[in-house]
């Protein structure tokens, strides 16, 4: 996303994590039964409507690094992030520099 300051793109990508933390919260009434969710893409663009599907575990392994996120696959901006793991209907990447400074910075998690 030419133009956009990173600190922007990893303040995009934070907004949509905590939306799926909220998804998070509300599915773990339900244990850890394998069930497959719907969270959204933790993209930098904030019209993106897609969805990923994860378990919980799958989820929380994510979560484990305030500096990881959840994409739909080709979805990555390769100055603020790389691509760390690739799955079928996603991939995992890892903010860099500033932006990753910014993500953990305002990771929901932080006590």
């Amino acid at each position: 996303m030419p133009g956009i300051p990173e600190e922007r793109l990893a303040r995009n990508e934070v907004f949509f994590r905590e939306v799926n933390e909220r998804i998070a919260e509300a599915a773990d009434g339900h244990g850890d039964d394998g069930h497959i969710y719907e969270f959204l893409c933790e993209c930098a663009d904030v019209a993106c409507l897609e969805r990923v599907e994860l378990t919980m575990a799958e989820y929380e392994h994510v979560r484990a690094d305030p500096r990881r996120f959840v994409l739909a696959p080709g979805h990555s901006v390769p100055s603020v992030e790389m691509v760390v793991e690739q799955m079928g209907d996603h991939e995992i990447v890892e903010k860099l520099g500033a932006a990753g400074e910014v993500a953990e910075a305002l990771d929901p998690r932080a006590a």
